[in-house]
């Protein structure tokens, strides 16, 4: 016994070494396996797009989650204060999940027809059931029905919410087929807002199909711009710049980069490829603006926000410094190029 014991010591010791070596390397798989299967890793995000639920909580919001959750899916919903105060549960399990909660009125009631202290008393008492429940004050609101009107836009804004409305309708609460629900979500564009609602069965039913179609058009779900009510990235950023599609009847193509970055400002070059004669259209985002251009000729909209570039003979490289004004995140969007 003596004469074995070491030996099988020493074998004892080189297979728990070998049994630590085994664990790590499980232990390395399994993070990678981790991380790439989740979703927003994989997701190359030209834009964003903001999916909405309204007239929640309901007996279904857990449901509703659990998919969203599956699909990788934030969203923001838009509560009824008074589902809110008889579920403050199902709200604050919303925020466990990553969503955004906003405001939806207190009882969905047309709100055009109050008075101006009536819709202040509706919407003050929604936001504190929401933050009584969730622990955040909601900074949007959509109006019931998407009926509203100047006063019910100020007293929203008084309350330190911006209205939000949508640019597709999913007509899910119109009786739509999951087909139709998910042929719908699939005009949303870059940017843009679309209306859904908990609690209806084909809604949830859709919503894989609907991540499939963005994700193959490089569009991610976000959240919704308190300053702009446009779908920006989950962390209240735009998109980085990207370059537009291939050129294809008469369109060409515009890359821009961010070169130079100082705290107040920064410097952007496009290069334009495709066409000798250009016009590039760029937008920055509020309350960025752009002060100086060089090697082209600048027009602009009412909002000062988007720019038109034209080619002016100095070649098909121009730039532009934009002073940040206190958002330094944002950078400029291509959004055409155009030849001649």
């Amino acid at each position: 016994m003596s004469r074995l014991f070491p030996r099988t010591a020493l074998w004892s010791r080189r297979l728990r070494a070998a049994l630590a070596v085994l664990a790590t390397a499980v232990a390395m798989c399994g993070v990678v396996l981790a991380a790439t299967s989740t979703p927003s890793s994989a997701a190359t995000c030209n834009g964003y797009v903001g999916l909405t639920f309204d007239d929640g909580p309901t007996g279904n919001t857990s449901a509703l989650l659990n998919v969203l959750r599956a699909n990788g899916v934030r969203a923001t919903m838009f509560n009824v204060g008074q589902n809110v105060q008889n579920n403050p549960s199902a709200a604050q399990a919303q925020v466990s999940a990553g969503m955004w909660v906003a405001n939806h009125s207190w009882n969905h009631a047309h709100m055009t027809s109050m008075s101006q202290a009536q819709m202040q008393s509706d919407l003050s008492q929604t936001s504190s059931a929401i933050q009584s429940a969730t622990g955040s004050r909601p900074v949007l609101f959509r109006p019931p029905y998407g009926e509203t009107n100047s006063t019910l836009q100020s007293v929203a804004s008084s309350l330190g919410m911006r209205q939000v409305l949508w640019d597709v309708d999913s007509q899910d609460w119109n009786g739509a087929s999951v087909s139709q629900i998910v042929a719908n979500a699939s005009r949303l564009q870059a940017g843009q807002v679309i209306l859904m609602h908990d609690g209806i069965q084909n809604t949830r039913d859709a919503i894989p199909q609907i991540m499939a179609n963005l994700t193959s058009r490089n569009l991610c779900p976000g959240m919704i711009s308190p300053s702009t009510g446009r779908a920006v990235a989950p962390d209240g950023t735009t998109p980085p710049p990207t370059t537009t599609p291939p050129p294809s009847g008469g369109t060409c193509t515009a890359t821009a980069a961010t070169t130079n970055v100082w705290g107040d400002r920064y410097n952007t070059s496009v290069t334009v490829s495709g066409a000798s004669t250009w016009t590039v259209v760029v937008a920055i985002t509020s309350p960025q603006r752009i002060s100086t251009v060089w090697n082209g000729t600048a027009t602009w909209d009412s909002s000062g926000t988007v720019m038109t570039m034209r080619s002016n003979g100095s070649g098909n490289t121009f730039g532009f410094t934009t002073m940040t004004n206190g958002n330094s995140s944002a950078r400029p969007q291509i959004r055409s190029c155009t030849s001649g």
